[in-house]
């Protein structure tokens, strides 16, 4: 018989898995839903030492209490923040655990505390802060009523559920998010599954572009012992579909799931769509300057500033600037006149938005300094993830500033993100006065969570009257550039190239 052990995010307790545990018991299988110290129906409030040692004690009293013969089909669930304790109990006790399954949760490592893990990046800083060190004893406070959100999507929580998990929530000790994670690798071998909710931002296809983009710790995820499934919810599976996900968690129990493979070529690093001859390029600082040959005429020329997504590693390499893709672009607008910029910022976590806008705002200063650019005529690019640094641009548009372009952009924060202040949110800056006009190019074939916020982005444009010029490729993906060679593909980033000119020369 398999066993669950279900354990909950931050703030619940194991009542968060009664439908859930239902289901998986009607199925044959035993489940075990887990109230943690301090939380609601746990028996044990919390104390001045109650940390995450004491949430890992809380999942190894359950495994030594299953009896053989279940011992060997023990399966560990932690949602959000209850993948800690999940993992550390695996790696106390392996033999007994048959499989751990990250349900909308991250990838802890030994070390971090599960605060590093945390959505919500205002949480991170405070309980962080230098000046406020944490105190185990001091509890992190429920979120407000309609903040639960900073933990992960509620969408498809029905009203009565999501009014539960405000009236039934109890305070975080501090302790459980701030204590570091120990964790000798004794669990390293044991199969896992993922369980990601593309209603929050996750999804099956961004995790294969990120394990692609050499993230040293994803790499381990092309194992064929790990399997992964999506649902098409929020963070909050067991509330907004408890049969989905009792069924998915049945199935990862039998080892079944998708599996990542790992490619040779990876979709970024293959050939640009376009043939475009080779130009002159100078590398300065985080810039990369693309420059026209002489027979384009003197004087200075106007320049488009190119801003790639991510997050990207620190160490991935080639980095982006050398990606072709961008090195084509690159090429493109010096091949019809302009000067192309590569900016090389540092987005590699979710975190680093702030230190990647202020490397653009760097770039853009001295590419405006060099007296071959027309300071006066300047556009900005943006791609993917990159798409959110657009909005300090938008909300505060340079006269300079002659157009903002961006191909497959992500024009709000995922809900899993964590950036829940004003800043980065482009479909509020777009109704800021005098803002440049813009010229997006949208992919038909886009993933649901990164397309909803293009939709979002034109609706609030659409409202604020803004200059936006939408330019369709039905049968695009995200990254087409290098991916699709067809004529409709090479058509659509040549009009969009040439319509970003025109802005420039207008």
């Amino acid at each position: 018989m398999t066993v669950f052990v279900l354990v909950p995010e931050a703030h619940t307790g194991g009542w968060v898995w009664e439908d859930v545990a239902g289901r998986l018991r009607e199925s044959g299988a035993a489940a075990h839903p887990l109230s943690l110290t301090g939380m609601a129906g746990s028996g044990r409030p919390a104390g001045p030492g109650t940390d995450l040692e004491t949430h890992v004690d809380d999942v190894l009293r359950v495994i030594d209490g299953i009896g053989s013969p279940d011992a060997a089909d023990v399966v560990l669930v932690g949602h959000g923040y209850g993948i800690h304790p999940v993992v550390a109990a695996a790696d106390r006790r392996p033999g007994r655990v048959a499989r751990v399954v990250h349900l909308d949760a991250g990838m802890p490592r030994d070390g971090d505390p599960p605060l590093a893990l945390v959505p919500d990046q205002e949480l991170r800083a405070r309980l962080s802060a230098p000046a406020a060190p944490c105190d185990d004893a001091r509890p992190v406070t429920l979120p407000a009523p309609k903040a639960w959100e900073h933990w992960g999507s509620t969408a498809g929580v029905p009203a009565a559920a999501l009014a539960r998990l405000a009236a039934d929530a109890a305070p975080q000790p501090a302790g459980t998010l701030t204590r570091p994670l120990r964790l000798s690798g004794a669990a390293a071998a044991l199969p896992t599954t993922g369980v990601l909710c593309a209603g929050n931002g996750s999804s099956i296809a961004m995790v294969e572009a990120l394990v692609a983009l050499g993230h040293p710790e994803l790499q381990g995820l092309t194992d064929p012992r790990v399997t992964f499934f999506e649902l098409a919810t929020g963070h909050w599976p067991m509330l907004s579909a408890p049969g989905e996900l009792a069924g998915v968690l049945l199935k990862a129990a039998a080892g079944d799931g998708h599996r990542i493979t790992a490619t040779e070529q990876p979709a970024h690093l293959r050939p640009f769509l376009l043939d475009v001859p080779e130009c002159p390029r100078e590398r300065r600082e985080r810039t990369d300057l693309y420059l026209p040959e002489p027979d384009h005429g003197g004087g200075p020329r106007p320049a488009v500033v190119f801003v790639h997504g991510g997050p990207v590693p620190a160490g991935a390499r080639p980095a982006p600037r050398d990606w072709p893709g961008f090195v084509g672009y690159g090429r493109l607008a010096a091949a019809l006149g302009a000067i192309g910029v590569m900016v090389d910022h540092r987005l590699h976590g979710l975190g680093d938005f702030p230190r990647a806008a202020g490397d653009l705002a760097e770039a853009v200063e001295l590419v405006r300094a060099d007296p071959r650019v027309d300071a006066d005529r300047v556009a900005l690019w943006f791609f993917s993830a990159g798409g959110l640094l657009s909005a300090d641009w938008m909300a505060a548009p340079p006269r300079w500033l002659r157009c903002v372009a961006a191909t497959y952009p992500v024009l709000a924060p995922l809900p899993n993100w964590g950036l829940t202040g004003p800043r980065f949110r482009p479909a509020a800056a777009v109704r800021a006065v005098g803002a440049p006009p813009i010229v997006l190019t949208r992919v038909g074939r886009e993933r649901a969570e990164v397309a909803a916020t293009v939709e979002e982005f034109l609706s609030a444009a659409k409202d604020a009257g803004a200059d936006v010029e939408v330019l369709d490729l039905p049968d695009g993906t995200h990254g087409f550039e290098t991916t699709d060679h067809g004529e409709a593909a090479r058509g659509a980033v040549e009009r969009a190239m040439r319509t970003v000119l025109e802005h420039l020369r207008g």
